[in-house]
């Protein structure tokens, strides 16, 4: 079920991030992203607290991308890391980069 949940989600040309809504750093996460200007339907927060298989859902992308925390920031099938990968993206340019290149934002 969990394996399931997270891989309907990512999908090319699509950022996906997987939060907890109490996590400081999925709030930091949500704001950064917010600010961009993404083509509706692109940029998709998953609480993944609103399942019973909260626990799973983490030990399958730790499974996928190395972690198990949140955020883990999806740029289509690409795991980026977390809140601090993708402020040191946002920082460097990169992260624009990527979002354009996915076509993502307006």
């Amino acid at each position: 079920m969990a394996q399931e949940f997270v891989n309907s989600k990512i999908q090319p040309g699509k950022v996906v991030v997987f939060i907890k809504p109490t996590c400081p750093y999925c709030r930091r996460t949500q704001e950064l992203l917010s600010e961009l200007p993404f083509k509706q339907g692109l940029l998709e927060f998953v609480d993944i607290t609103a399942t019973s298989d909260t626990s799973k859902i983490q030990d399958y992308l730790e499974t996928l991308t190395g972690a198990r925390t949140v955020p883990r920031v999806f740029i289509g099938k690409d795991c980026i890391g977390g809140c601090s990968d993708l402020t040191e993206m946002h920082q460097s340019g990169e992260l624009l980069k990527r979002l354009n290149q996915i076509g993502a934002l307006q």
